[in-house]
């Protein structure tokens, strides 16, 4: 059965799958990205999960694995198959697609960014499917965005479209990673909603989801924590919905776990803010943590698909 291997990398663990050409998980699995271990054993865990996964499809299936997509955080130029820098992870300017490709025996590799593959995923199988225009915005460690048009994915100019959680919402605000103050991912991401709870509870080890469930039960001081994250993300997100004039706007991430909690004030504040603009709809992502594998494989079948993108023409199955 003719199928590709597709790669999800984070800073903690690694996702992976068999998939088919109509979007089918033949087989799947998870490994610690073992980034403690540093920079090298990190590549080598990647190149040895790539081979695992070629191994099984080739004895399960009877043929090896057509080609290879990776999803990889930080910086990606996608087009030179270079892994440019991530910071959580150690490496710099890694020829990735390279490494994989010869692991693999010379298939084809594709590699992509982390968020903007997930997107991918979200704009052909998942909240995205059907709408000409979205944008796809994980609410995590940090924020950042994926600009769907048609059925692909806008890298930009220099591979740093999408980069909303850089939008600056507070002036003079708290002083984020990239150098400026007062970025939406230091006010409005999971990791600053975690802190702000933190020291609004006097709980040092309190999270985000805490802070949801301390909004469910009424407490006061939860709610302002909140209702400041909820502000924050409408000013970004209307600064984008200007921007892009999206029809649907995908939020997931943990974050977005809270479900009605975040949604309806969400909607709220983006309603009243904006003036000229149409409403967009903005819903949750559909796929979890499952986008950037599945966006992984979608990257790896459009390297074999000679006219157009070769979306799948249903949802995915997950199997064990």
């Amino acid at each position: 059965m003719r199928h590709v291997i597709a790669l999800d990398v984070g800073g903690t663990g690694m996702k992976a799958a068999l998939v088919t050409a109509d979007g089918t998980l033949l087989h799947s699995a998870r490994r610690d990205t073992g980034r403690e271990r540093g920079a090298e054993a990190v590549v080598e865990s990647i190149l040895a999960f790539a081979a695992e996964l070629r191994a099984h499809g080739e004895e399960k299936f009877g043929e090896p694995a057509a080609a290879a997509g990776v999803a990889v955080p930080g910086i990606v130029d996608a087009e030179r198959g270079i892994a440019v820098y991530a910071s959580n992870l150690g490496w710099r300017d890694l020829p990735l697609r390279a490494l994989l490709s010869a692991r693999l025996g010379e298939v084809p590799v594709a590699l992509g960014h982390d968020v903007r593959t997930g997107g991918l995923a979200e704009g052909r199988l998942g909240a995205g499917r059907g709408a000409d225009r979205f944008l796809f915005v994980p609410l995590g460690t940090g924020i950042a965005g994926a600009i769907g048009i048609d059925g692909r994915i806008e890298p930009g100019a220099h591979g740093h479209a999408g980069e909303i959680g850089h939008i600056v919402v507070r002036p003079g605000g708290p002083p984020c990673g990239c150098g400026r103050r007062g970025c939406l991912e230091r006010l409005a991401s999971a990791a600053a909603v975690s802190e702000a709870w933190a020291a609004a509870s006097g709980t040092p080890d309190a999270d985000a989801a805490d802070c949801a469930r301390a909004v469910d039960a009424g407490d006061p001081r939860a709610r302002a924590v909140w209702q400041e994250a909820v502000d924050a993300l409408a000013d970004g997100l209307v600064t984008a919905h200007t921007l892009l004039d999206p029809h649907t706007l995908i939020i997931g991430g943990g974050l977005a776990q809270a479900g009605e909690t975040l949604f309806v004030p969400l909607r709220a504040a983006v309603r009243q803010r904006l003036t000229f603009e149409q409403l967009p709809e903005i819903v949750p992502a559909a796929l979890g943590d499952r986008a950037g594998c599945l966006g992984a494989g979608l990257l790896a079948w459009d390297l074999l698909t000679a006219s157009g993108p070769g979306a799948p023409t249903h949802s995915p199955e997950v199997t064990a």
